[in-house]
């Protein structure tokens, strides 16, 4: 079992720049593939990034691409989703979800955090 929780969202003006963090709790932690999705009302969950359990694995949406980092630290069973040069449009309540493979579809993904608010002024 491995619970998640996120923190770090806010508001923002666009142009800056906001870290989430995903704490995990469980001992295996680095061996599951960690993601952020991200979801706006009335439209269905969109995949952000992914890191599989090495670091040297990740895969970004087109989207985000260039302006979003993601990275885990292992030792503190933490994943982090750096986003810069943020944009009206990257505004939605972003989630962790941990999986055991690498996938931008949200079915593959067995936990979930229950999510933290970003929003971004214009």
């Amino acid at each position: 079992q491995v619970q998640l929780v996120e923190s770090g969202g806010g508001l923002v003006q666009a142009g800056g720049s906001l870290r989430l963090s995903c704490a995990a709790s469980g001992r295996t932690f680095n061996s599951y593939t960690m993601a952020w999705f991200r979801q706006v009302p009335g439209k269905e969950r969109e995949f952000v990034a992914v890191t599989a359990w090495s670091v040297a694995r990740t895969v970004y949406a087109d989207s985000v691409k260039g302006r979003f980092t993601i990275s885990r630290d292992n030792a503190k069973n933490t994943v982090y989703l750096q986003m810069n040069n943020l944009k009206p449009e990257d505004a939605a309540v972003y989630y962790c979800a941990a999986g055991r493979r690498v996938s931008s579809v949200p079915k593959d993904y067995e936990y979930w955090g229950q999510g933290t608010q970003v929003t971004v002024s214009s």
